[in-house]
């Protein structure tokens, strides 16, 4: 874990502290108001990605996702199975052009590209992952199949009908606007072609005016680098409003014999995920807070580390209560002449 270089990433290392501390503003936990978060959506995405990508890699590998997930198999497999359903879904084909919206590192790129043969492009406004994921890329050997595109996925720099697939995995949450990106999405998308996702939404448990709920909300979006958590009929609305037919949804969370919650969950304990652990969560701290002690790691470190403890509070409760879901999954059509 390069907390120098990786903590931050464009930013400098004196300047931690007062990025944790802006960062932190924009969220209701602290004041911020969900306008201003929406508005302000890509400084503060970028703010918490330059914060929290190291944190994540070190944490839980090269694909920041959760996963459906059976009795017996490891985090890993799951991940990489999620990665391959959603390949299936879209029946890619080998030499299709495929767009990953908000890639992150591009783990998930990396897995579908070789799992398909096809050439991914992945889509990220973030410098500092863009630069840790062509370093990735040349190092799996697929640079020359694969590449990223620094742009805003509210205002994407392809030409109309561009992609044979498009696909994003707990990213577009982001979003200030679902309808907006989902109507780039549906734009860049050659016509008979399908996108599949999974959302990070609040399912039709939650209840707005539940304290608790709200709490567990709120803790999920300062967490995560979140503007707002959208409801599951919104997502599905927001589909249709921008032209595509829906061809089936589902959350996959109710399904899933191991919750995807439980790496999280700091009542379990496994040698497999012992960085996730309560244990291994106080290592972690413990270590952080050494190496920000002795000037290793920037100011500001442990402060990141700890909120993204508190996401990791949220999620589980959220997921306990069924009031939450990072999967819910839809797979959807551009139609093959559209008039939009």
């Amino acid at each position: 874990m390069n907390l120098a270089s990786g903590v931050g990433g464009k930013i400098e290392k004196s300047q931690i502290l007062s990025a944790v501390e802006k960062y932190e503003k924009y969220h209701v936990c602290y004041g911020g108001q969900e306008e201003e978060r929406k508005a302000n959506y890509t400084d503060m995405v970028n703010k918490y990605y330059d914060l929290s990508t190291s944190f994540y890699e070190f944490g839980w590998g090269q694909s920041f996702h959760f996963a459906h997930r059976w009795k017996g198999e490891s985090l890993q497999e799951s991940i990489k199975r999620h990665e391959h359903f959603l390949a299936l879904q879209l029946g890619l084909k080998p030499g299709q052009k495929v767009l990953d919206v908000g890639c992150g590192i591009g783990g998930p790129l990396r897995e579908i590209s070789r799992f398909s043969s096809t050439s991914v492009t992945g889509l990220n406004n973030n410098e500092y992952q863009i630069t840790r994921g062509e370093a990735l890329n040349r190092i799996a050997g697929v640079d020359r199949t694969c590449n990223f595109v620094k742009a805003d996925f509210m205002k994407m720099p392809f030409t109309d009908n561009s992609f044979d697939a498009v696909y994003a995995i707990e990213a577009t949450c982001h979003a200030p606007d679902a309808y907006g990106c989902y109507k780039e999405i549906f734009r860049v998308l050659k016509p008979g072609q399908y996108f599949a996702a999974y959302e990070w939404c609040m399912t039709e448990q939650f209840d707005p005016n539940n304290e608790e709920h709200q709490k567990i909300k709120a803790e999920i979006e300062i967490g995560d680098g979140l503007p707002d958590i959208r409801l599951t009929t919104k997502c599905a609305e927001a589909l249709k409003q921008a032209g595509f037919e829906v061809i089936w949804e589902k959350d996959l969370a109710i399904d899933s014999p191991v919750p995807w919650y439980f790496p999280l969950d700091t009542t379990n304990f496994s040698l497999n995920t012992f960085r996730l652990t309560a244990v291994g969560r106080f290592f972690t701290r413990s270590l952080v807070k050494g190496l920000e002690f002795v000037g290793l790691a920037p100011k500001g470190s442990l402060r990141v580390q700890e909120f993204l403890e508190k996401a990791a509070e949220g999620l589980v409760e959220g997921g306990k209560k069924e009031i939450f879901t990072p999967m819910y999954f839809f797979l959807a059509r551009k139609p093959d002449s559209s008039t939009h």
